[in-house]
């Protein structure tokens, strides 16, 4: 059972590498993990044998979804999907390149502080943070005491979690494209997110 007075440890990570109906345009394509990325979530499995992951956790889209269930029969445990772990929807830019100018835009302008700036048809910067933060919320007040693994998504995570607890590090909340199945270690409790790892940094992700 978990310990109400203990953090929860969220080891949260981006899927295993995938492919897609059509890679050169924008979609909100759930995808399909390819061999590689099979492999990626068998060795982050077996990385974290030692952990005591009790459960894992992923988002709503299908690479998401196949990474969890694989890495939950890999660790012994269940896989459970939550929605608000998501990546950010691309809304009417649908069919455009990928390299949209206006998506890129507006993700520029969300990691320098204009929130209220809307995907249009889809998500304002505020409300993919909310959506996020509440979905990651849900989730520790499930396991405190506990490690859990959360597959998600690298835009939404990196836009996200460097600027969880208010506190934001610029390099961490511009490096969107993140490696697959490298976690950042994240602990919650009565005073909110630490994020104490981040994919790529020895140092403590946030200062």
């Amino acid at each position: 059972m978990s310990d109400l007075h203990c953090p929860a440890t969220l080891l949260v990570t981006r899927h295993g590498d995938a492919e897609y109906g059509n890679p050169s345009v924008l979609s909100d394509d759930g995808g399909w993990l390819t061999p590689l990325g099979e492999q990626q979530v068998r060795d982050l499995a077996e990385s974290l044998r030692g952990r005591n992951v009790v459960r894992v956790f992923n988002s709503t889209m299908h690479r998401a979804q196949q990474s969890g269930e694989l890495a939950a029969q890999l660790l012994g445990t269940d896989a459970v999907t939550v929605e608000g772990l998501q990546e950010y929807a691309v809304g009417t830019l649908a069919g455009r390149p990928h390299d949209d100018p206006e998506l890129a835009s507006i993700f520029k302008s969300w990691v320098h502080g204009d929130l209220e700036r809307r995907i249009p048809g889809a998500e304002s910067g505020a409300e993919v943070i909310t959506r996020y933060r509440d979905a990651l919320q849900s989730i520790a007040d499930l396991h405190r005491g506990e490690t859990v693994l959360v597959f998600t998504h690298g835009g939404v995570m990196s836009f996200v979690l460097p600027r969880i607890n208010g506190m934001v590090r610029a390099d961490l909340a511009a490096a969107k494209y993140l490696p697959n199945c490298v976690p950042a270690e994240v602990s919650v409790d009565a005073d909110g997110f630490d994020v104490r790892t981040w994919p790529g940094k020895t140092d403590r992700a946030v200062v």
